[in-house]
């Protein structure tokens, strides 16, 4: 092998995941980053749209337009991609409940554009499996979600060739505290999950096809060797299941191809600008290497751990994948790594951890059946990696080492991020009537929807009509939920290992308990459609092993039924996540839903500074943010506030 290519490789295609307050602002957002090199598309969509609800239901209230773009027809669709070549382009779009949905939303545009669906070029990330492991967007129960998935890559392969129905998404496993080993052992047992839905509805004849178009979603964190080491290991596995489970021989089928953002979880809050070295360090595990080259990057901006980046931050996250890729000579040779013994060795390493681990899935049934095997899991590894940042043992620059610093300039009078306008909602909403007003009737297309669902036909094609009829995102999932029912995912924070607790904490709470004559009792809620619950998970498990009785019910609840269960409850405390940015309209509403009852309220969450005195002005005791990793302390504080309310000492 020599040592310099022929000639330099292409670049991977570079994306910025982007979307927020309606889709002609977001069209706008897009058209701007494509003229400055950006060469696909990735589509973020806001709350009400991931989970299958138009922006007049009450779970969407403050929620429309803030961590992505609104999308509830066809006409939002057009607008959203007004002017941009759908034959051309290669659109990413994370969904995953609603991907059905969304993906006939996007053909029947293109249809308008002239572009057939054989032309599309894109990926919908579909993986369900993970949102009940760790994002929570889900919207229906894992068996109806399962059959979605497999009637959209059964469509897809024989319409739509060019287009991944599927995004096995482990990065959100490591956000959710995975280590390498998890993050692939549980996308390999998703994907498999995936492949074996699909395989009772197409013939055998097409699962080589099937496999060929399925793709990865991965994370990469700041241990960028050892990240390197995983997606080579993702890629022998990958490979190894193809032929001995699916019995497929062609070698392009075979190949693992994966997209990637890099890591958000460990952004920090602190001394935020160190997040742009973590950034580009990170972008280097999924480049260096050409035998496990990411086919698409999309990097976050480095104030993500404060709130929604601005377009120029943006601009920035995007200069650094072309600096690397024009700039730096990593395209011009073969892999860097290969014959390494280190490599080898880690690899190694990493693939006897994950076979042994999906080994472990499989005994319980496969990816589906183990939902909350690998939740409890993943729990039980984000509080280990949260006790090392305490300890100290895991450096942290910034938050729990070398933490003087001076003033950031780059936070400016804007607070450093983008702030959606609070009107956008009731936009929506008006503009949401208007369109219901002029479409039609639509009543048939949900009737031949309604009878699909309930059939074993593959439901795009109803789908496709209900799109052309102009039904809405949250008509569409109403319907399904009709026929599906609904669904509650496993928590995790039962099965956490207990970890032994502050002392000085629990003999604390152990006091505040007999002077009130009762367990402290905390209820811990995320209103809204939040599903990053990853926070108020660790609150829970720590509050728990404190000591405290803890009610946790999990995600997407109202802001009146967190207040009801807390009165019935009898609780002495009420702590509120929310990551969304929804924090404004929802943390109110719950004090107002409590209707005078004394129970003190903290929040916990990616809240903004310039935020903090109107939500105390409303009534929450005490704001946390990233920055505040301290749980010890935190619950330190908040048994004090228990007792100042209740006038006993500590």
């Amino acid at each position: 092998m020599t040592h310099r290519l022929p000639e330099r490789d292409r670049p991977w295609m570079m994306r910025t995941y982007a979307g927020h307050s309606t889709a002609a602002s977001s069209n706008e957002l897009y058209r701007r980053n494509l003229a400055k090199g950006q060469t696909g598309l990735s589509v973020a969509f806001d709350l009400p749209t991931q989970t299958g609800y138009d922006a007049d239901h009450e779970l969407a209230r403050g929620e429309v337009g803030k961590v992505g773009v609104p999308i509830a027809h066809r006409g939002d669709m057009a607008a959203l991609m007004d002017g941009i070549p759908l034959g051309e382009m290669n659109t990413s779009m994370t969904i995953n409940a609603t991907a059905a949905w969304l993906l006939a939303l996007y053909v029947v545009v293109a249809e308008e554009q002239g572009v057939p669906p054989a032309a599309l070029a894109g990926t919908t990330q579909n993986d369900i499996i993970k949102e009940y492991l760790s994002r929570g967007t889900y919207a229906f129960p894992p068996g109806p979600s399962m059959r979605l998935i497999a009637d959209m890559v059964a469509w897809t392969v024989e319409h739509a060739p060019r287009w991944n129905p599927v995004n096995i998404c482990s990065y959100h496993l490591q956000e959710a505290g995975a280590t390498p080993v998890q993050e692939i052992a549980f996308s390999m047992a998703t994907a498999c999950a995936v492949l074996d839905a699909v395989a009772a509805r197409v013939p055998a004849e097409r699962m080589p096809a099937v496999f060929g178009r399925i793709s990865f979603f991965v994370n990469a964190g700041v241990r960028f060797v050892e990240e390197h080491a995983k997606l080579r290991a993702m890629g022998v596995l990958w490979e190894e299941l193809g032929r001995s489970r699916y019995g497929v021989t062609d070698e392009k089928a075979l190949r693992f191809r994966y997209g990637v953002q890099v890591n958000s979880l460990g952004l920090t809050e602190s001394q935020p600008e160190n997040n742009v070295q973590r950034i580009v360090l990170e972008a280097l595990a999924v480049t260096l290497g050409r035998s496990a080259r990411a086919r698409a990057v999309q990097l976050p901006a480095w104030n993500e751990a404060l709130g929604l980046p601005r377009p120029w931050d943006q601009q920035w996250a995007l200069r650094i994948q072309q600096v690397l890729a024009y700039e730096t000579d990593l395209l011009e040779y073969p892999d860097i790594f290969e014959g390494s013994v280190v490599m080898d060795g880690l690899v190694s390493e990493l693939l006897e951890g994950a076979r042994a681990e999906l080994a472990r899935v499989e005994e319980r049934g496969g990816a589906v059946e183990a939902v909350p095997y690998m939740k409890a899991a993943l729990v039980e590894s984000h509080r280990e990696r949260i006790a090392r940042i305490e300890s100290g043992e895991q450096v942290l620059v910034g938050v729990n080492r070398f933490v003087e610093t001076e003033p950031s300039p780059l936070l400016g009078e804007d607070g450093g991020i983008l702030v959606v306008d609070p009107g956008v909602e009731a936009q929506a909403r008006a503009a949401l009537a208007q369109w219901r007003a002029a479409r039609g009737d639509v009543s048939a297309e949900l009737d031949e929807l309604r009878r699909v669902a309930a059939s074993d036909e593959n439901i795009m094609e109803a789908t496709l009509a209900a799109a052309r009829a102009g039904v809405t995102t949250g008509e569409w999932a109403g319907v399904l939920r009709e026929v599906f029912g609904s669904y509650r995912a496993p928590t995790g924070v039962g099965a956490a290992a207990s970890v032994a607790a502050d002392e000085a904490l629990r003999d604390e709470v152990a006091r505040v308990s007999e002077a009130l004559g009762r367990t402290l009792k905390i209820l811990v809620g995320k209103p809204g459609l939040d599903g990053h619950s990853n926070g108020a998970e660790q609150i829970a498990v720590r509050a728990r092993d404190a000591g405290m009785d803890v009610v946790y019910e999990g995600i997407r609840l109202t802001p009146a039924q967190i207040a009801r269960s807390a009165v019935d409850e009898g609780v002495h405390v009420i702590g509120l996540s929310i990551l969304s940015g929804s924090h404004r309209e929802l943390i109110p509403d719950v004090i107002a839903a409590l209707e005078g009852a004394d129970i003190p309220v903290v929040v916990g969450g990616i809240i903004p500074e310039a935020d903090v005195p109107a939500l105390k002005a409303a009534g929450v005791a005490a704001v946390y943010t990233p920055k505040d990793f301290e749980l010890n302390r935190i619950m330190h504080e908040i048994t004090a506030l228990v007792a100042e309310r209740h006038s006993v000492r500590v």
